[in-house]
């Protein structure tokens, strides 16, 4: 009997990686007027950008169907396995509610988390589900582990531009505007499961202590879990400075920094040029 992973592409890790680590993938769809792509599998990060700052249509993404799930649920009991199955916030998107409808009839097999995240808030979950996993843990008892420690996951980005949260429909047009004229940058971060918006720094530069106050506050990077840092867009000129400017956070505990990109659910709204870092904080903040 094997315990299975199911992840969803909200997670920002793509169809690749989750081959990796042996996980079972779920893609959302990512759609620009009439084109449709499976995230993570037939639109990676970068393409997403690029037809991002190409065109003028506001991209949507679609939420995973219950048949989808049922189809994964009918493997793993077949198989004899049973299996942990991690989603985006409840509050962000219907993949829970369908991962929990197609569980009719599979609940000896299957535990649901609803991660109450999203991107690198609900990928350093998974990352610690494939850790207990690979630590011999049955499906129960990671289950357990993740309701316990979701918690403790922290989520804060500081975005670059407020163009991308205009087209949709989150702050009007003049306040765009003028958030641009003032170089206003929004630190947001991830809370019960939801978007909310930290602060709005006046430029980069104290848009990066916002971060760092933001993890001082949690006490800290608990190194001993997951955590991850990523941007958006086609390059990581600002997260490279972000490190520069703040490596009393990482120096002491890390030589590498584990980086990655942000996908399409939250790079929807962030556009290129945002930054963010993600972890389980070390003490209740």
């Amino acid at each position: 009997m094997s315990v299975r992973i199911i992840i969803d592409s909200a997670s920002d890790l793509t169809k690749t990686q989750a081959d990796s680590f042996g996980a079972m993938y779920l893609p959302l769809k990512t759609i620009f007027g009439e084109e449709e792509y499976l995230d993570g599998v037939t639109l990676s990060h970068e393409q997403f950008y690029e037809k991002l700052i190409e065109t003028d249509c506001m991209p949507t993404t679609s939420q995973i169907p219950p048949i989808e799930y049922e189809e994964l649920y009918k493997q793993i009991k077949t198989a004899g396995d049973t299996a942990v199955v991690i989603t985006l916030s409840s509050k962000l998107s219907g993949c829970f509610q369908s991962a929990n409808i197609a569980r009719d009839g599979y609940e000896d097999c299957i535990w649901l988390i609803d991660s109450e995240n999203v991107s690198l808030g609900e990928q350093i979950l998974v990352q610690y589900a494939f850790h207990l996993r690979d630590e011999g843990k049955d499906a129960a008892e990671i289950a357990a582990a993740l309701e316990q420690h979701k918690k403790d996951v922290r989520v804060v980005a500081l975005f670059d531009t407020l163009e991308y949260l205009k087209r949709g429909g989150r702050i009007s047009n003049t306040a765009a505007i003028a958030g641009t004229l003032l170089s206003i940058k929004p630190v947001i971060a991830i809370e019960r499961g939801e978007v909310v918006i930290l602060g709005k720094a006046r430029g980069s530069k104290n848009g990066n202590n916002m971060l760092r106050e933001e993890i001082k506050k949690a006490g800290g990077v608990d190194f001993t879990m997951p955590y991850r840092l990523a941007y958006s867009g086609l390059d990581d000129t600002m997260l490279q400075k972000y490190i520069v400017d703040n490596d009393s956070l990482w120096k002491e505990h890390a030589k590498e920094l584990p980086i990655t990109t942000i996908g399409s659910t939250i790079g929807t709204h962030a556009g290129p040029g945002a930054i963010a870092v993600s972890f389980f904080a070390t003490k209740e903040a």
